[in-house]
């Protein structure tokens, strides 16, 4: 072999090939189409225009409100910013609304999803029963709000109590329902009497409606991140009235909370963190 053969082969050695070059190159590609495209899919993140939050209220004309703690678990699985968790009895009939929110003014990668953990998850594994009912959920207007809230019915040790529970994202309402641990709590309370929830996450991770959230935000291009809030009401079945039920709900969502402009409060708490 001559010296110019030899040269040429050194320097063919090394170097990459070019297939190597190629996938390298398409890989880079790839990464910087999938950290753009969210972006650009989902648009800048700013809000629109009249974009709220639903704050609640202590003080309601008729109603006693008192304030109970938030389980030390939950609050630490919820990684919120601000909760609220009270308990409301109308002085007139002694009737019982309990009231929960959880607003997360930032979006941390490591922190479990604000809406991971839907009634249909926490209350089915710490005791309560799911009672198949119908509507499963309603589209209610608070204060010029449009909302989706999921309708439930859990019972525990012979009380039954009607849960209505939604969502807001970037000061919006979700597009997409929140019934992603609807059906695993249903086949496993339901169709198998006596059997707790399965906690196994595999069997949440093949049930196809846990994946119809991501699906529905990207076709609605609506972002899964960013500041959300999670709202959760919930009163006692007398007899069995459930409409009675129904419309203490109702009519206690627009006394109960509030809207207030999302950017304002929430340049309030940015300011309260600097």
């Amino acid at each position: 072999m001559s010296d110019v053969e030899v040269n040429d082969a050194a320097v063919g050695g090394s170097s990459p090939p070019r297939a190597a070059k190629a996938t390298v190159g398409a890989l880079t590609v790839a990464v910087a189409l999938l950290w753009v495209f969210p972006r650009f899919w989902y648009g800048p993140g700013t809000p629109k225009e009249g974009a709220v939050w639903l704050t609640p209220r202590t003080e309601i004309p008729g109603w006693e409100f008192h304030e109970e703690p938030v389980d030390k678990v939950a609050e630490r699985l919820l990684v919120a910013d601000a909760l609220f968790n009270g308990v409301y009895t109308n002085r007139q009939d002694r009737t019982v609304v309990r009231a929960f929110s959880a607003k997360r003014f930032t979006e941390n990668l490591n922190d479990i999803g604000l809406f991971v953990h839907t009634p249909d998850r926490c209350w089915t594994q710490g005791g309560w029963k799911l009672e198949p009912s119908e509507p499963t959920h309603l589209e209610l207007t608070v204060h010029g709000v449009k909302m989706v809230f999921e309708r439930r019915i859990f019972v525990a040790g012979g009380h039954r109590e009607l849960v209505y529970f939604g969502g807001m994202v970037g000061g919006e309402p979700t597009p997409f329902r929140l019934d992603h641990n609807y059906s695993v709590a249903l086949k496993y309370q339901v169709k198998r009497p006596g059997q707790r929830v399965e906690q196994s996450g595999l069997t949440r991770a093949l049930d196809p409606l846990f994946w119809r959230r991501l699906w529905d935000g990207f076709t609605t291009r609506s972002a899964l991140a960013g500041p959300k809030q999670f709202i959760r009401v919930s009163t006692g079945i007398l007899g069995d009235d459930v409409a009675a039920a129904d419309r203490r709900l109702q009519a206690f969502l627009p006394e109960w909370l509030e809207a207030v402009d999302y950017q304002q409060e929430l340049a309030a708490w940015e300011a309260k963190q600097s």
